[in-house]
């Protein structure tokens, strides 16, 4: 993994150091689904008055830095995201082609999950007022 570029985790907040946009969130509360940007926008006042009376997080995915051992969700001794993990494992498929992706390369997840994380990414909003079970298990800290 030698690379100038750091390791990115798709589901930043978009305070983090790094951080930019992604995507757009589109579909339904029920049935959310992330419109890819064809390339990552810089955080900027501007974007996040766009998410208007809700949380930007709620509105666009950002990516940033991994946070490492500062995020609940990493495995420090094993250099693993949880989430990531539970993501795949709890969450339905929802595409079966790749997504066209701009962070694909630096991903945490899919360098650590590969393709069985894409194919469930366009689901998941980082701030979800209504969570499926599958999506709140993945995000809970405490679920292994």
């Amino acid at each position: 993994m030698a690379s100038d570029n750091p390791v990115l985790c798709p589901s930043a907040q978009p305070e983090w150091p790094g951080a930019q946009a992604i995507g757009v969130m589109a579909g339904t509360a029920d049935k959310p689904e992330m419109a890819y940007l064809n390339a990552p926008q810089p955080v900027t006042g501007q974007l996040l008055e766009m998410a208007g009376s809700v949380s930007p997080a709620e509105v666009f995915r950002f990516s940033a830095p991994c946070a490492c051992k500062g995020c609940g969700h990493y495995v420090e001794g094993e250099s693993r995201c949880r989430l990531a993990e539970k993501v795949v494992r709890l969450m339905p498929t929802v595409t079966e082609q790749l997504p066209v992706c701009a962070i694909r390369s630096e991903c945490r997840w899919w360098r650590q999950e590969g393709r069985a994380a894409c194919f469930r990414c366009p689901q998941v909003v980082t701030n979800n007022l209504k969570p499926t079970e599958e999506m709140r298990l993945a995000a809970d800290y405490s679920v292994l």
